[in-house]
């Protein structure tokens, strides 16, 4: 069994420690998504990786009545964390890459929607507890986002980047909502 405070790692290790193209991948990885370190990205492969098997396992099954509804399962879980768009085939989960799956982070969502500057500091907003998703404070920056959940992404209500003139808001975020209320102004006043 297992003593339950010595948890099993959530990942594989590279099996080489010293492989220059992988190593250059990963530093780019990092760079891109804002990641603590590499083990963030250990974490997708081995997630992408058991998405892969799977369909491995279950693509020269998938005439058998037997394997239908495991098949169900897999797309249907896919089309939700929105990996593959509807109507995608079992052939598809094989040409997932581990940017798509890093890019279901809630902390790359966070920047890209504009509530942050930066992937470090969508992380630092999340950790902080700025950002919620549907009202729930959300303070995990690896949490793997919904397709149904991503436009309720926000500030926290709590929060004191709720204000629009916040001064760690990004300042494309402030300009959309200058040039909103400005629209607004003068919608009111012609």
């Amino acid at each position: 069994m297992g003593d339950p405070r010595r948890l099993k790692k959530k990942y594989e290790t590279p099996p080489h420690p010293w492989q220059e193209d992988r190593i250059k991948y990963e530093h780019e990885l990092v760079k891109k998504f804002g990641l603590k370190n590499k083990r963030e990205i250990w974490k997708a492969q081995t997630i992408l990786r058991k998405y892969r098997a799977q369909a491995r396992y279950l693509l020269p099954r998938a005439n058998s009545e037997k394997h239908k509804k495991e098949i169900k399962q897999l797309m249907d879980h896919l089309f939700r964390m929105n990996l593959l768009k509807p109507g995608s085939s079992l052939a598809d989960v094989l040409s997932l890459t581990v940017e798509d799956i890093l890019s279901r982070r809630l902390q790359t969502i966070v920047y890209l929607k504009g509530l942050a500057s930066t992937p470090r500091q969508a992380r630092q907003f999340i950790v902080h507890g700025h950002i919620a998703i549907s009202g729930r404070k959300v303070t995990i920056p690896s949490y793997m986002v919904k397709a149904e959940e991503e436009p309720e992404i926000g500030y926290a209500p709590n929060s004191p980047l709720n204000e629009e003139n916040h001064p760690a808001r990004p300042p494309a975020d402030m300009i959309k909502r200058r040039v909103g209320l400005e629209m607004e102004k003068s919608a009111q006043s012609g």
